[in-house]
């Protein structure tokens, strides 16, 4: 099986294509690891150092109904017509994937099949499902800060469950943790004001 970028750089810049494109339309790049390719797809334009302005919240609703499918055993994914419909423009998906493609390629190097029971076994495959639920769900928030770090860890877990690789899978679970803590301690301080982790942070290497 190709490579994703190689396959998203053959549908999306060789082939010819209209101005417009759906996920109905690369949902069928996805075959048998159609899962991890949806939440390497949708979590990377929030995951890239890119302005992507309207994405977080439709797409981490996208991502939460896909993990709780995951969490429930289902074998291929369901999305609501009218968002899977969704025209979106080829322009700003090419945009996304230029500069992201790069990253695939990076990771892509040191993927390869192994510890797999991780991403086809139930239990991983629940883990996986609640680590990206919760996610989604911060990338859902508006509030800056709690958007980026949490997609990352979805396109990473999400990239090794579509390669059955565990210890990539394992790789963006940790990130997804600290997208937890990141995430709560920002939404804490908003609440009741005071510093975030994230604020504690820069404080720390500030002095350092």
């Amino acid at each position: 099986m190709a490579r994703l970028s190689q396959e998203l750089e053959r549908f999306f810049f060789e082939e010819q294509k209209s101005p417009e494109v759906n996920l109905t339309d690369i949902l069928l790049l996805g075959g048998e690891r159609v899962f991890g390719f949806l939440f390497v797809i949708l979590s990377l334009p929030s995951a890239l150092p890119v302005p992507a302005p309207g994405y977080s919240i439709p797409f981490g609703v996208l991502m939460l109904i896909l993990a709780i499918q995951l969490i429930v055993g289902a074998k291929t994914p369901w999305l609501p017509k009218k968002m899977a419909k969704h025209p979106i423009k080829l322009e700003t998906v090419q945009r996304f994937l230029k500069a992201g493609i790069p990253w695939l390629g990076r990771i892509e190097a040191v993927t390869r099949p192994r510890l797999s029971f991780i991403c086809t076994s139930l239990p991983g495959r629940v883990t996986i499902g609640i680590a990206i639920a919760l996610m989604s769900i911060s990338m859902m928030i508006p509030i800056p800060g709690t958007n980026t770090l949490p997609a990352i860890g979805i396109f990473v877990t999400g990239f090794g469950l579509q390669e059955d690789d565990g210890a990539i899978t394992l790789g963006g679970l940790v990130l997804c943790l600290m997208g937890v803590a990141v995430s709560a301690s920002i939404v804490i301080a908003v609440a009741w004001g005071g510093s975030s982790l994230l604020d504690l942070i820069k404080v720390w290497l500030g002095r350092g």
